[in-house]
Protein backbone atom coordinates (compact mmCIF):
# COMPACT_ATOMS: atom_id res chain seq x y z
CA UNK A 1 0.00 0.00 0.00
CA UNK A 2 1.51 3.65 -0.96
CA UNK A 3 1.60 5.68 2.44
CA UNK A 4 1.52 9.30 2.67
CA UNK A 5 4.52 10.71 3.71
CA UNK A 6 4.03 13.81 6.60
CA UNK A 7 6.01 16.60 8.12
CA UNK A 8 5.42 14.05 11.83
CA UNK A 9 8.04 16.58 13.67
CA UNK A 10 6.37 19.70 12.42
CA UNK A 11 3.24 18.60 13.60
CA UNK A 12 4.62 17.14 16.82
CA UNK A 13 6.96 20.78 17.52
CA UNK A 14 4.06 23.08 16.73
CA UNK A 15 0.70 20.51 17.16
CA UNK A 16 -0.72 21.11 14.33
CA UNK A 17 -2.03 18.48 12.41
CA UNK A 18 0.37 16.80 10.05
CA UNK A 19 0.63 18.14 6.44
CA UNK A 20 0.64 15.58 3.38
CA UNK A 21 3.06 16.42 0.56
CA UNK A 22 3.41 13.90 -1.75
CA UNK A 23 1.43 13.10 -4.35
CA UNK A 24 0.33 9.43 -2.74
CA UNK A 25 -2.38 7.83 -1.08
CA UNK A 26 -3.13 4.89 0.59
CA UNK A 27 -5.85 2.56 0.30
CA UNK A 28 -7.67 4.08 3.47
CA UNK A 29 -7.23 7.59 2.69
CA UNK A 30 -8.53 6.69 -1.23
CA UNK A 31 -11.65 5.19 0.40
CA UNK A 32 -12.30 7.84 2.61
CA UNK A 33 -12.05 9.99 -0.13
CA UNK A 34 -14.78 8.00 -1.79
CA UNK A 35 -16.95 7.92 1.18
CA UNK A 36 -16.99 11.57 1.19
CA UNK A 37 -17.61 12.10 -2.39
CA UNK A 38 -20.55 9.32 -2.10
CA UNK A 39 -22.08 11.69 0.90
CA UNK A 40 -24.42 12.47 -1.89
CA UNK A 41 -25.79 9.96 -3.22
CA UNK A 42 -25.93 8.18 0.18
CA UNK A 43 -28.39 11.17 1.76
CA UNK A 44 -30.60 10.83 -1.56
CA UNK A 45 -30.64 7.54 -3.33
CA UNK A 46 -31.01 5.74 -0.12
CA UNK A 47 -34.05 7.64 0.18
CA UNK A 48 -35.69 7.22 -3.06
CA UNK A 49 -37.47 3.91 -2.53
CA UNK A 50 -39.37 5.50 0.32
CA UNK A 51 -40.30 8.58 -1.43
CA UNK A 52 -44.35 7.22 -2.35
CA UNK A 53 -44.15 5.81 1.43
CA UNK A 54 -43.14 9.52 2.79
CA UNK A 55 -45.88 10.84 0.59
CA UNK A 56 -48.49 8.99 2.43
CA UNK A 57 -46.91 8.40 5.87
CA UNK A 58 -46.92 12.27 6.32
CA UNK A 59 -50.07 13.04 3.92
CA UNK A 60 -48.26 15.48 1.85
CA UNK A 61 -48.42 15.45 -1.91
CA UNK A 62 -45.65 14.51 -4.11
CA UNK A 63 -44.37 17.34 -4.87
CA UNK A 64 -43.97 18.26 -1.36
CA UNK A 65 -42.16 15.38 -0.68
CA UNK A 66 -39.70 16.23 -3.81
CA UNK A 67 -38.83 18.72 -2.15
CA UNK A 68 -37.46 17.28 0.19
CA UNK A 69 -34.80 15.81 -2.29
CA UNK A 70 -34.53 19.49 -3.54
CA UNK A 71 -33.73 21.08 0.23
CA UNK A 72 -30.93 18.37 0.61
CA UNK A 73 -29.40 19.73 -2.76
CA UNK A 74 -29.74 22.87 -2.45
CA UNK A 75 -27.81 22.83 0.93
CA UNK A 76 -25.25 21.10 -0.50
CA UNK A 77 -25.38 23.48 -3.08
CA UNK A 78 -25.40 26.90 -0.54
CA UNK A 79 -22.78 24.85 1.76
CA UNK A 80 -20.16 24.69 -0.54
CA UNK A 81 -20.01 28.30 -1.38
CA UNK A 82 -18.84 28.72 2.60
CA UNK A 83 -17.22 25.86 3.33
CA UNK A 84 -15.02 25.89 -0.16
CA UNK A 85 -12.98 29.29 0.84
CA UNK A 86 -13.24 28.14 4.39
CA UNK A 87 -10.87 25.34 3.84
CA UNK A 88 -8.83 27.42 1.43
CA UNK A 89 -8.19 29.25 5.06
CA UNK A 90 -8.18 27.36 7.60
CA UNK A 91 -7.25 23.78 5.72
CA UNK A 92 -9.18 20.50 5.09
CA UNK A 93 -9.73 19.12 8.04
CA UNK A 94 -11.44 21.53 10.91
CA UNK A 95 -14.30 22.56 8.17
CA UNK A 96 -14.72 18.67 7.24
CA UNK A 97 -15.53 17.45 10.64
CA UNK A 98 -17.20 20.43 11.72
CA UNK A 99 -20.01 19.83 9.10
CA UNK A 100 -19.87 16.01 9.45
CA UNK A 101 -20.97 16.67 13.19
CA UNK A 102 -23.61 18.56 11.90
CA UNK A 103 -24.50 16.33 9.16
CA UNK A 104 -24.98 13.64 11.67
CA UNK A 105 -27.36 15.73 14.26
CA UNK A 106 -29.39 16.93 11.31
CA UNK A 107 -29.82 13.01 9.78
CA UNK A 108 -31.03 12.38 13.07
CA UNK A 109 -33.72 14.59 13.53
CA UNK A 110 -34.82 13.82 10.42
CA UNK A 111 -35.64 10.35 11.23
CA UNK A 112 -37.87 11.54 13.60
CA UNK A 113 -39.45 14.89 11.81
CA UNK A 114 -43.42 15.11 12.58
CA UNK A 115 -44.42 16.82 9.07
CA UNK A 116 -43.28 17.35 5.96
CA UNK A 117 -42.19 20.81 6.57
CA UNK A 118 -39.90 20.03 9.79
CA UNK A 119 -38.29 17.06 6.91
CA UNK A 120 -37.73 19.59 4.43
CA UNK A 121 -36.13 21.91 6.92
CA UNK A 122 -33.95 19.74 8.75
CA UNK A 123 -32.95 18.11 5.07
CA UNK A 124 -31.73 21.64 4.22
CA UNK A 125 -29.57 21.46 7.29
CA UNK A 126 -28.24 18.07 6.29
CA UNK A 127 -27.32 19.02 2.84
CA UNK A 128 -25.58 22.69 4.07
CA UNK A 129 -23.76 20.32 6.29
CA UNK A 130 -22.95 17.57 3.97
CA UNK A 131 -21.45 20.31 1.69
CA UNK A 132 -18.27 20.18 3.65
CA UNK A 133 -17.31 16.29 2.39
CA UNK A 134 -18.24 16.86 -1.18
CA UNK A 135 -16.47 19.99 -1.65
CA UNK A 136 -13.08 19.21 0.65
CA UNK A 137 -12.64 15.63 -0.64
CA UNK A 138 -12.56 17.37 -4.25
CA UNK A 139 -9.98 20.17 -2.94
CA UNK A 140 -8.12 17.29 -1.44
CA UNK A 141 -7.19 15.67 -4.49
CA UNK A 142 -6.39 18.95 -6.28
CA UNK A 143 -3.85 19.04 -3.29
CA UNK A 144 -2.64 16.51 -4.39
CA UNK A 145 -2.72 15.61 -7.80
CA UNK A 146 -2.43 17.41 -10.90
CA UNK A 147 -2.38 16.58 -15.04
CA UNK A 148 -3.90 13.42 -16.23
CA UNK A 149 -3.17 11.82 -12.80
CA UNK A 150 -5.96 13.96 -11.52
CA UNK A 151 -8.16 12.59 -13.73
CA UNK A 152 -7.21 9.46 -13.12
CA UNK A 153 -8.07 9.88 -9.75
CA UNK A 154 -11.17 11.08 -10.21
CA UNK A 155 -12.46 8.24 -12.39
CA UNK A 156 -10.78 5.93 -9.43
CA UNK A 157 -13.08 8.15 -7.00
CA UNK A 158 -16.24 7.27 -9.03
CA UNK A 159 -15.21 3.81 -8.98
CA UNK A 160 -15.89 3.86 -4.85
CA UNK A 161 -18.32 6.22 -4.48
CA UNK A 162 -20.14 4.63 -7.84
CA UNK A 163 -20.93 2.18 -5.55
CA UNK A 164 -23.26 4.34 -3.21
CA UNK A 165 -25.41 4.68 -5.25
CA UNK A 166 -25.56 0.73 -6.04
CA UNK A 167 -25.67 -0.23 -2.68
CA UNK A 168 -27.93 2.63 -1.26
CA UNK A 169 -31.45 2.05 -2.75
CA UNK A 170 -30.81 -1.47 -2.01
CA UNK A 171 -30.29 -0.67 1.23
CA UNK A 172 -33.30 1.54 1.08
CA UNK A 173 -34.93 -0.86 -0.24
CA UNK A 174 -34.67 -3.62 2.35
CA UNK A 175 -34.87 -1.40 5.59
CA UNK A 176 -38.15 -0.42 4.07
CA UNK A 177 -39.28 -4.68 4.31
CA UNK A 178 -38.12 -4.23 8.17
CA UNK A 179 -39.00 -0.87 9.32
CA UNK A 180 -40.56 2.50 7.36
CA UNK A 181 -38.84 5.49 5.75
CA UNK A 182 -37.68 6.42 9.14
CA UNK A 183 -35.25 3.52 9.55
CA UNK A 184 -33.01 5.05 6.63
CA UNK A 185 -32.36 7.90 8.43
CA UNK A 186 -31.40 6.05 11.31
CA UNK A 187 -28.84 4.18 9.00
CA UNK A 188 -27.69 7.55 7.16
CA UNK A 189 -26.79 8.92 10.79
CA UNK A 190 -24.71 5.70 11.64
CA UNK A 191 -22.80 6.35 8.25
CA UNK A 192 -22.48 9.88 9.54
CA UNK A 193 -20.70 8.61 12.18
CA UNK A 194 -18.47 6.14 10.86
CA UNK A 195 -16.84 8.75 8.32
CA UNK A 196 -16.74 11.44 10.90
CA UNK A 197 -14.15 8.78 12.94
CA UNK A 198 -12.60 7.96 10.08
CA UNK A 199 -11.65 11.11 8.65
CA UNK A 200 -10.56 12.15 12.33
CA UNK A 201 -8.16 9.02 12.74
CA UNK A 202 -7.00 8.77 9.58
CA UNK A 203 -7.44 11.48 7.19
CA UNK A 204 -4.44 13.84 7.66
CA UNK A 205 -4.30 17.74 6.55
CA UNK A 206 -3.39 17.86 2.85
CA UNK A 207 -2.97 22.03 2.57
CA UNK A 208 0.23 23.16 4.14
CA UNK A 209 -0.16 27.05 6.65
CA UNK A 210 2.35 28.46 3.60
CA UNK A 211 -0.45 27.68 1.05
CA UNK A 212 -3.27 28.92 3.04
CA UNK A 213 -4.89 32.37 1.87
CA UNK A 214 -5.43 34.78 4.37
CA UNK A 215 -8.65 37.00 4.18
CA UNK A 216 -12.37 36.90 5.18
CA UNK A 217 -15.44 37.21 3.06
CA UNK A 218 -14.21 39.92 0.97
CA UNK A 219 -11.10 37.59 0.16
CA UNK A 220 -13.33 34.58 -0.83
CA UNK A 221 -15.62 36.51 -3.50
CA UNK A 222 -12.33 37.76 -5.09
CA UNK A 223 -11.11 34.93 -5.37
CA UNK A 224 -14.45 33.33 -6.86
CA UNK A 225 -14.76 36.04 -9.26
CA UNK A 226 -11.36 35.53 -10.67
CA UNK A 227 -12.51 31.91 -11.37
CA UNK A 228 -15.55 32.59 -12.78
CA UNK A 229 -13.96 35.27 -15.23
CA UNK A 230 -11.79 32.72 -16.68
CA UNK A 231 -14.19 32.02 -19.43
CA UNK A 232 -13.05 27.96 -20.12
CA UNK A 233 -13.11 27.46 -15.90
CA UNK A 234 -16.92 28.52 -16.06
CA UNK A 235 -17.57 26.79 -19.20
CA UNK A 236 -16.84 23.60 -17.98
CA UNK A 237 -18.67 24.18 -14.67
CA UNK A 238 -21.60 25.45 -16.13
CA UNK A 239 -21.88 22.00 -18.34
CA UNK A 240 -20.80 19.50 -15.55
CA UNK A 241 -23.83 21.40 -14.08
CA UNK A 242 -26.47 20.75 -16.24
CA UNK A 243 -25.03 17.28 -16.74
CA UNK A 244 -25.61 16.54 -13.44
CA UNK A 245 -28.79 18.03 -13.43
CA UNK A 246 -30.15 15.78 -16.23
CA UNK A 247 -28.49 13.17 -14.14
CA UNK A 248 -31.16 14.13 -11.07
CA UNK A 249 -33.77 14.91 -13.18
CA UNK A 250 -33.47 11.23 -12.83
CA UNK A 251 -32.97 10.78 -9.48
CA UNK A 252 -36.12 12.48 -8.68
CA UNK A 253 -38.48 11.54 -11.03
CA UNK A 254 -37.07 7.71 -11.43
CA UNK A 255 -39.22 6.59 -8.04
CA UNK A 256 -42.50 7.90 -9.29
CA UNK A 257 -42.11 6.76 -12.71
CA UNK A 258 -40.47 3.15 -12.24
CA UNK A 259 -43.10 2.45 -9.22
CA UNK A 260 -46.35 4.71 -10.14
CA UNK A 261 -46.21 4.73 -13.75
CA UNK A 262 -44.98 1.50 -14.53
CA UNK A 263 -46.25 -0.45 -11.38
CA UNK A 264 -42.48 -1.77 -10.27
CA UNK A 265 -42.50 -2.88 -6.68
CA UNK A 266 -39.13 -0.21 -4.50
CA UNK A 267 -37.58 -4.06 -4.78
CA UNK A 268 -37.40 -3.82 -8.60
CA UNK A 269 -37.06 0.06 -8.80
CA UNK A 270 -33.67 -0.44 -6.22
CA UNK A 271 -32.62 -3.03 -8.48
CA UNK A 272 -32.47 -1.35 -11.52
CA UNK A 273 -31.02 1.99 -9.66
CA UNK A 274 -28.01 -0.52 -9.05
CA UNK A 275 -28.26 -1.40 -12.38
CA UNK A 276 -27.96 2.09 -14.17
CA UNK A 277 -25.00 2.80 -11.47
CA UNK A 278 -23.00 -0.07 -12.18
CA UNK A 279 -22.82 1.21 -16.07
CA UNK A 280 -21.75 4.83 -14.47
CA UNK A 281 -19.04 2.86 -12.83
CA UNK A 282 -18.07 1.00 -15.83
CA UNK A 283 -17.84 3.73 -18.08
CA UNK A 284 -16.10 6.01 -15.63
CA UNK A 285 -13.21 3.18 -15.13
CA UNK A 286 -13.48 3.05 -18.78
CA UNK A 287 -12.75 6.30 -18.89
CA UNK A 288 -9.69 6.45 -16.53
CA UNK A 289 -8.15 3.22 -17.51
CA UNK A 290 -8.56 3.28 -21.57
CA UNK A 291 -9.36 6.69 -22.30
CA UNK A 292 -7.27 8.96 -20.13
CA UNK A 293 -3.74 9.45 -21.94
CA UNK A 294 -4.96 8.44 -24.88
CA UNK A 295 -7.44 10.80 -25.62
CA UNK A 296 -7.70 14.10 -24.69
CA UNK A 297 -10.55 14.57 -21.88
CA UNK A 298 -12.06 17.13 -24.37
CA UNK A 299 -12.96 14.58 -26.88
CA UNK A 300 -14.08 11.93 -24.15
CA UNK A 301 -16.41 14.63 -22.41
CA UNK A 302 -17.69 15.65 -25.57
CA UNK A 303 -18.45 12.00 -26.51
CA UNK A 304 -20.16 11.79 -22.72
CA UNK A 305 -22.36 15.10 -23.32
CA UNK A 306 -23.54 13.47 -27.74
CA UNK A 307 -24.50 10.25 -25.88
CA UNK A 308 -26.66 11.51 -23.44
CA UNK A 309 -28.58 13.60 -25.58
CA UNK A 310 -29.20 10.94 -27.84
CA UNK A 311 -30.49 8.88 -25.00
CA UNK A 312 -32.57 11.57 -24.17
CA UNK A 313 -34.09 12.42 -27.04
CA UNK A 314 -35.01 8.10 -27.18
CA UNK A 315 -36.71 8.55 -23.99
CA UNK A 316 -38.96 11.72 -24.87
CA UNK A 317 -39.67 9.69 -28.04
CA UNK A 318 -41.14 6.89 -26.26
CA UNK A 319 -42.79 8.36 -22.87
CA UNK A 320 -44.23 10.83 -25.47
CA UNK A 321 -46.03 7.55 -27.05
CA UNK A 322 -44.21 8.50 -30.66
CA UNK A 323 -43.60 4.35 -30.68
CA UNK A 324 -47.16 3.58 -29.31
CA UNK A 325 -47.32 2.29 -25.40
CA UNK A 326 -43.89 0.68 -24.46
CA UNK A 327 -43.01 -1.45 -21.42
CA UNK A 328 -40.76 -0.64 -18.83
CA UNK A 329 -38.14 -2.45 -20.77
CA UNK A 330 -37.08 0.16 -23.33
CA UNK A 331 -37.27 2.84 -20.63
CA UNK A 332 -35.10 1.32 -18.56
CA UNK A 333 -32.73 0.71 -21.33
CA UNK A 334 -32.92 4.70 -21.81
CA UNK A 335 -32.20 5.47 -18.30
CA UNK A 336 -28.93 3.14 -18.43
CA UNK A 337 -27.36 4.25 -21.41
CA UNK A 338 -27.76 8.35 -20.04
CA UNK A 339 -26.77 7.05 -16.78
CA UNK A 340 -23.70 5.14 -17.85
CA UNK A 341 -22.49 8.36 -20.40
CA UNK A 342 -22.23 10.62 -17.31
CA UNK A 343 -19.22 8.65 -16.63
CA UNK A 344 -17.84 10.31 -19.28
CA UNK A 345 -19.00 13.48 -18.21
CA UNK A 346 -18.51 13.97 -14.92
CA UNK A 347 -14.91 13.23 -14.05
CA UNK A 348 -13.65 14.82 -16.86
CA UNK A 349 -15.65 18.10 -16.43
CA UNK A 350 -14.08 18.51 -13.08
CA UNK A 351 -10.78 17.63 -13.91
CA UNK A 352 -10.56 20.03 -16.80
CA UNK A 353 -11.78 22.59 -14.89
CA UNK A 354 -9.62 22.34 -11.62
CA UNK A 355 -6.73 21.94 -13.89
CA UNK A 356 -7.37 25.78 -14.16
CA UNK A 357 -6.60 26.76 -10.75
CA UNK A 358 -4.21 25.54 -8.49
CA UNK A 359 -4.35 27.81 -5.37
CA UNK A 360 -7.44 28.19 -4.78
CA UNK A 361 -8.71 24.58 -5.11
CA UNK A 362 -11.46 25.17 -2.46
CA UNK A 363 -13.23 27.46 -3.83
CA UNK A 364 -13.37 26.48 -7.27
CA UNK A 365 -14.36 23.07 -5.90
CA UNK A 366 -17.39 25.32 -4.44
CA UNK A 367 -18.15 26.74 -7.49
CA UNK A 368 -18.07 23.31 -9.16
CA UNK A 369 -20.27 21.78 -6.46
CA UNK A 370 -22.41 24.71 -5.73
CA UNK A 371 -23.37 24.90 -10.08
CA UNK A 372 -24.23 21.56 -10.14
CA UNK A 373 -26.22 21.48 -7.25
CA UNK A 374 -28.26 24.49 -7.69
CA UNK A 375 -29.13 23.55 -11.21
CA UNK A 376 -29.81 20.24 -10.39
CA UNK A 377 -32.44 21.42 -7.44
CA UNK A 378 -33.80 23.75 -10.21
CA UNK A 379 -34.19 20.66 -11.85
CA UNK A 380 -35.62 18.35 -9.22
CA UNK A 381 -39.32 20.32 -9.31
CA UNK A 382 -40.00 20.39 -12.69
CA UNK A 383 -40.01 16.84 -13.45
CA UNK A 384 -43.36 16.12 -11.65
CA UNK A 385 -45.08 19.28 -13.07
CA UNK A 386 -47.34 17.43 -15.12
CA UNK A 387 -48.23 15.41 -12.50
CA UNK A 388 -47.38 11.76 -11.14
CA UNK A 389 -48.74 9.78 -14.49
CA UNK A 390 -46.85 11.14 -17.35
CA UNK A 391 -42.87 10.62 -17.37
CA UNK A 392 -42.86 13.30 -20.32
CA UNK A 393 -41.59 15.80 -18.05
CA UNK A 394 -38.71 14.32 -17.04
CA UNK A 395 -37.16 13.38 -20.69
CA UNK A 396 -38.28 16.83 -21.59
CA UNK A 397 -35.70 18.19 -18.99
CA UNK A 398 -33.07 15.78 -19.16
CA UNK A 399 -32.86 17.11 -23.28
CA UNK A 400 -33.05 20.65 -22.22
CA UNK A 401 -30.32 19.93 -20.27
CA UNK A 402 -28.04 17.81 -22.24
CA UNK A 403 -28.05 20.51 -24.82
CA UNK A 404 -27.57 23.15 -22.65
CA UNK A 405 -24.49 21.47 -21.28
CA UNK A 406 -23.49 20.79 -25.12
CA UNK A 407 -23.99 24.49 -25.79
CA UNK A 408 -21.11 25.44 -22.81
CA UNK A 409 -18.79 23.46 -23.72
CA UNK A 410 -19.02 24.39 -27.24
CA UNK A 411 -19.54 28.00 -26.86
CA UNK A 412 -17.43 29.15 -23.81
CA UNK A 413 -14.83 26.02 -23.54
CA UNK A 414 -13.99 25.83 -27.79
CA UNK A 415 -11.75 22.80 -27.29
CA UNK A 416 -10.54 23.43 -30.60
CA UNK A 417 -9.07 26.92 -29.80
CA UNK A 418 -6.78 25.54 -27.45
CA UNK A 419 -5.98 22.56 -29.40
CA UNK A 420 -4.31 24.83 -32.31
CA UNK A 421 -2.41 26.90 -29.76
CA UNK A 422 -3.82 28.36 -26.78
CA UNK A 423 -3.30 25.45 -24.19
CA UNK A 424 -2.50 26.53 -20.53
CA UNK A 425 0.09 25.12 -18.42
CA UNK A 426 -2.60 22.60 -17.30
CA UNK A 427 -3.77 21.39 -20.33
CA UNK A 428 -0.16 21.10 -21.73
CA UNK A 429 0.46 18.66 -18.76
CA UNK A 430 -2.27 15.93 -19.61
CA UNK A 431 -0.66 15.64 -23.09
CA UNK A 432 2.59 14.23 -21.83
Amino acid sequence: MAEIRTEGETARATGTPPVARHVATGTLVTLILGGLTAMPPLSMDMYLPALPEVTDALSAPAATIQLTLTACLLGMALGQLVVGPMSDKWGRRTPLLSGLLVYVVATAVCAFAPTAELLIAFRLVQGLAGAAAIVIARAVVRDLYDGVEMARFFSTLMLISGVAPVVAPLIGGQVLRLTDWRGIFVVLTVIGVALTVLVWRLLPETLAPADRHGGGVGTALRTMRQLLADRVFTGYMVAGGFAFAALFAYISASPFVVQEIYGASPQTFSLLFGVNSIGLIIVGQVNGKLLVGRVSLDKALAIGLAVIAVAAIALLLMTAGAFGEVGLAPIAVGLFVLMSAMGLAMPNTNALALMRTKHAAGSASALLGTSSFLIGAIASPLVGIAGEKTAVPMAVVQLACAVAAAACFVGLCRPWQRTSGERTAAERETSR
